[in-house]
C-alpha cells in the first residue's frame, strides 16, 4: 500500500503530526509524576502513600487533590479522550489521498490547536480560550472524518 509509506510525503506529515502528539501525551504524563513529587501530593491509589524509594516519609494526606498536579492531571485526561481520535482518522485520512498543502494544513493545525490548548490550560487562560483551541482541533477531526465518509461511501 504506497499511501502508507514513506516514499508518501503526506503519509510522512501525519506521522510527524502523530509523533508530536504522542510525545506531547508521554510529556503530561512525566509532568503529572513530577509535579506530584514536587508538592508530595496528589497521588491516587493508597500504595502510593507507602514508604518506598521515592516516598520516603509518607505522610496522610498525600492521597489528597492538589490543584497544581490536577490541573496537569486534566490536560493529561482531555489529550486521552481527544489525541487517539486524531491518531485513528489522521492514518485513514491518508487513504483519501489528500493534496500535501491540505494534509499539513490539517496535521499541523490539528497539533498546533492541542499545543495551544496545552498552553492556555497549563497557564489557567479563560474557558473561552481554552476551549477555542480544542474547537479548532474538533473541527478539523469532523472534516478529516467527512473526507473519509465521502472517499468509502463514493
Amino acid at each position: 500500500m504506497a499511501e502508507l509509506s514513506f516514499d508518501n510525503p503526506v503519509f510522512r506529515v501525519y506521522v510527524i503530526a502523530a509523533a508530536l502528539m504522542v510525545l506531547k501525551m508521554i510529556g503530561t504524563a512525566w509532568l503529572t509524576v513530577y509535579r506530584m513529587m514536587k508538592v508530595d501530593a496528589g497521588y491516587r491509589s493508597p500504595e502510593d502513600e507507602r514508604r518506598g524509594a521515592i516516598n520516603k516519609s509518607p505522610r496522610e494526606g498525600q492521597l489528597d487533590k492538589n490543584e497544581y498536579v490536577e490541573r496537569i492531571r486534566r490536560i493529561h485526561q482531555n489529550d486521552g479522550e481527544n489525541v487517539p481520535l486524531f491518531l485513528v482518522i489522521g492514518l485513514v485520512f491518508v487513504l483519501v489521498e489528500p493534496g500535501l498543502t491540505l494534509a499539513m494544513c490539517v496535521f499541523f493545525g490539528y497539533a498546533a490547536s492541542r499545543l495551544l490548548h496545552f498552553a492556555a490550560y497549563l497557564t489557567a487562560r479563560s474557558h473561552e480560550l481554552r476551549a477555542t483551541c480544542w474547537t479548532v482541533g474538533a473541527l478539523i477531526l469532523v472534516g478529516m472524518t467527512g473526507a473519509v465518509l465521502v472517499k468509502a461511501v463514493a
